[in-house]
């Protein structure tokens, strides 16, 4: 198999190939992992019982996932990476401002990932904890460095694998003891509902800055309502099992959110070397999502200041600065992981959201999936060098959002009043739909008026 030879550039119709259905196992395969049930437990963390945990969580999902789903129609359609797409939104230099966001995104979650793969293994690996997490490091660069096919082809392995391997696990889970009372609906709290349907929602919108780039090399004719159900399915059906999954463990097994992976495995068969490989390769597979990722948001970033062509030891190359650093953040473990992670999801909320509206709106809503692709290459092209209403909207919200916000770190004035209700992803979510959809079409009806005198 050769290394991927394309970047952000424009997939031509002669090397396009695949089928919709091949996204249900890339979405369904990137949720079954020990990180997605280690989010799980989050609800549960919160004070809800299993009830209105499971409830939560598959409400978020399926709210979060229409978002990522419609990102993930405009691969076939445009061709090219879904951040680089953002430069129509943002301007080719403007697009950089939530590109940087998004790359902590990514080194957030690989470091989360790594983290809770280490713990898994630490028994079973003759390795230090540090040997652990280099190596976790390297089998990502590897895969990560050949792309595209690889990617769907190891995703499409381990869906299959999960089904029946989880499967087992939610049997097994099922039938451990709870305390009274956890499937019923009492003891409702609107706050930790809230934030637990927030915390589902923004699980799906974390595959949002990356989602196209898995569709993008699907035929321009494929059918946009096929990408769009084969993505939300499979990821809703990945996401909510795995939470839930999660939740129950956390109910059911005492101390299971000091150590997801081990707990995990214990439940599979007492630490069995097939076990801890199906763990480890879960965690591989969706850290190399993230350093794709990565590695496409970093040379969008310089491609307008560089003539860059991406060769495979450029490449190569790229992929390994970002992974080093990645890595080495990785030996700075927090002592409270849940707490870290719950941080961690609403942090990236409340910058993932207000992008998405953008880029949404734009997309669907003002030029319903018409763009010229040569000029989001070019900085004199059609949509300049930065996009002041674009970047303007998405600070303010980002700024609007701060009275909402509930957090361990911070509670706004507003979230407090609120009874700890955390609203900032509806602030994030509504006003910059509005205010871009607003700014731009006045711009347009002005641009008009002037061509027209």
């Amino acid at each position: 198999m050769k290394v991927e030879n394309r970047s952000i550039d424009f997939i031509p119709e002669t090397e396009r190939h695949g089928e919709p259905r091949s996204l249900f196992f890339v979405w369904f395969g990137a949720n079954a992992n020990i990180t997605t049930v280690a989010a799980g437990v989050l609800p549960v963390s919160l004070g809800l019982n299993l009830f209105w945990s499971t409830l939560s969580i598959l409400l978020g999902s399926m709210i979060g996932a229409i978002f990522m789903a419609s990102h993930s129609a405009q691969g076939p359609r445009l061709g090219i990476p879904q951040m680089i797409q953002s430069r129509a939104q943002f301007g080719v230099y403007g697009a950089i401002v939530p590109l940087l966001f998004v790359m902590l995104i990514y080194i957030g979650f690989f470091v989360s990932n790594t983290l809770l793969a280490a713990q898994a293994i630490a028994l079973a690996s003759p390795f230090s904890n540090e040997g652990n997490i280099v190596l976790l490091g390297a089998a990502c660069f590897l895969v990560a460095l050949f792309g595209y096919s690889l990617i769907h082809r190891l995703q499409k392995v381990l869906s299959l694998l999960s089904i029946a391997v989880f499967g087992g696990a939610t049997l097994l889970a099922l039938a451990l003891p709870v305390e009274p009372g956890q499937w019923s609906a009492q003891g409702f709290s609107l706050p930790a509902f809230l934030a637990s349907v927030s915390i589902s929602v923004t699980w799906q919108l974390s595959y949002a800055p990356y989602v196209a780039d898995y569709s993008r090399y699907l035929p321009t004719r494929t059918s946009t309502r096929q990408v769009f159900w084969y993505s939300y399915i499979g990821t809703v059906i990945g996401g909510s099992w795995m939470m839930i999954l999660g939740a129950v463990l956390a109910k059911g097994m005492t101390g299971f959110a000091d150590n997801v992976g081990l707990n995990l495995v214990g439940l599979l068969g007492g630490g069995t070397l097939l076990a801890f490989a199906f763990v480890l390769y879960g965690q591989i597979a969706i850290n190399v999502f993230n350093l794709y990722g990565a590695f496409m948001s970093t040379v969008t970033v310089i491609e307008p200041f560089a003539a860059l062509k991406v060769t495979p030891r450029i490449r190569a190359g790229f992929m390994l600065v970002i992974c080093a650093l990645a890595t080495g953040l990785c030996t700075l473990a927090q002592d409270d992981f849940i707490q870290f992670f719950l941080n961690f999801i609403f942090f990236m909320s409340y910058f993932l959201i207000p992008w998405t509206a953008i880029n949404l709106v734009d997309y669907y809503a003002l030029r319903k999936g018409v763009y010229q692709i040569a000029d989001i290459f070019e900085p004199s092209g059609i949509y300049g060098r930065v996009n002041g209403i674009a970047i303007g909207v998405f600070l303010a919200t980002i700024v609007l959002e701060v009275p909402f916000m509930n957090t361990s770190l911070y509670a706004g004035p507003l979230a407090t009043q609120l009874q700890g209700v955390d609203l900032a992803w509806a602030v994030g979510l509504l006003f910059p739909a509005l205010a871009y959809y607003v700014l731009m079409n006045r711009r347009k009806t002005q641009q008009a008026s002037a061509a027209e005198a």
